[in-house]
């Protein structure tokens, strides 16, 4: 079947479009739940793949993580074809060997969000979280693993973050809370994304692009701060954006059609009101 995949870039990857080819614009539009984060998304090719790249905190990076509009971002791309979401997700460590400048995949998230975020586009969804980032699927995991070793990045697997509500950084205390929790990372924008792609039937999956180690570490040169992670980004979007490549390019060779049509299907049997 045909494919197509919608790259949704966290910080520091808002308008990486130099990774497509055939690039165009295209004007977002109104969904049922508002505006997208930008009035424009670029549609291209990675290879023989399909394309539409879009910002998640908009073109200036002026939407907060508790302000983006997570299901108008996600009911554009899939308004406008795409089957899978990739999306990338700025993170700080909790643990020692995750260093700055190490790429992470996505497999759990604890939510520490505060309600504050529209987290269904139903009146009623049980859409099942167990493993929100499609392991049980194992293919676009996989495939992001590759990619990374492909690209010599150091990466890491499996990988649980706890996200907060933000836009502030953690406390010294909630650091040490979400270590002693087992977390691996922390970050602002997996909840609700994960649960409002199940809900559309897409194949999503995360890369967390770590660029600190939060506030609990004893070196303070790596505590987090915003000059800190505007400096590693710079390091981290050309790791991010060659595993991307690589990870889109594999897409084309597996048979999708199975995959998605379980998606769709577990989206839909969720469904207790709309």
């Amino acid at each position: 079947m045909s494919i197509k995949i919608g790259i949704i870039g966290g910080t520091g990857l808002e308008s990486d479009v130099n990774i497509l080819t055939d690039v165009k614009q295209l004007k977002t539009e109104e969904t049922p739940f508002g505006c997208p984060s930008d009035e424009y998304v670029t549609e291209g090719f990675i290879g023989e793949i399909p394309v539409i790249i879009m910002g998640r905190h908009g073109k200036d990076h002026n939407i907060s993580p508790t302000n983006v509009n997570y299901a108008a971002n996600l009911w554009t791309l899939k308004s406008n074809g795409c089957t899978h979401v990739l999306v990338t997700t700025a993170c700080g460590s909790l643990k020692q060997q995750i260093a700055p400048g190490s790429l992470c995949i996505v497999d759990q998230y604890i939510d520490r969000t505060q309600g504050k975020r529209r987290n269904t586009i139903y009146t009623v969804s049980h859409i099942p979280q167990g493993l929100p980032f499609d392991r049980t699927l194992q293919v676009l995991i996989e495939l992001l693993e590759e990619s990374c070793a492909e690209n010599g990045v150091e990466y890491h697997k499996r990988v649980t973050t706890v996200t907060i509500e933000g836009p502030r950084f953690s406390t010294l205390a909630e650091s040490r809370l979400y270590q002693s929790w087992g977390c691996d990372i922390v970050n602002m924008t997996s909840v609700p994304e994960a649960q409002l792609a199940a809900e559309m039937g897409l194949v999503y999956a995360a890369l967390a692009l770590v660029t600190d180690y939060d506030c609990w570490h004893c070196d303070e040169s790596e505590s987090v701060c915003v000059e800190l992670v505007d400096k590693r980004m710079k390091e981290l979007k050309i790791k991010a954006s060659k595993v991307l490549v690589s990870a889109v390019k594999k897409c084309s060779a597996i048979n999708w059609q199975q995959i998605i049509d379980e998606k769709s299907q577990t989206a839909k049997n969720a469904i207790m009101c709309q």
